[in-house]
């Protein structure tokens, strides 16, 4: 009998429990895996794109982004616009300043 209420309890607190649990798995699969899951070539094109677009303020302009996300609490936005920041970061440190000047000179939209 004391087993029994052994496992209703432990049961009860897991009942009990699980919003906390179930919401800190859902932030971690929002905001740390699925980010993960988009596909370098699309985080490829949003950095060259912004890149092309703001030139120098590239970096900037994606972190302006990440922080809107934020604002808005869109944990998967704000994963994807931090990996498109780093890799714009990336890019700066492997390019030529040239080549990035040149993209930044391109036709506005």
């Amino acid at each position: 009998m004391d087993t029994l209420k052994q496992v209703l309890s432990w049961v009860g607190i897991g009942a009990a429990t699980s919003p906390i649990w179930g919401a800190f798995l859902w932030e971690l699969w929002e905001g740390g895996i699925r980010p993960r899951l988009v596909s370098a070539s699309e985080i490829d094109a949003l950095a060259t794109a912004m890149l092309a677009r703001h030139g120098d303020r590239a970096e900037e302009m994606a972190f302006i982004e990440e922080d809107r996300a934020w604002r808005y609490s869109d944990s998967f936005e704000q994963g994807k616009w931090w990996r498109v920041r780093k890799r714009i970061e990336r890019m700066r440190c492997t390019l030529p300043s040239s080549l990035i000047v040149n993209l930044s000179s391109g036709p506005r939209m």
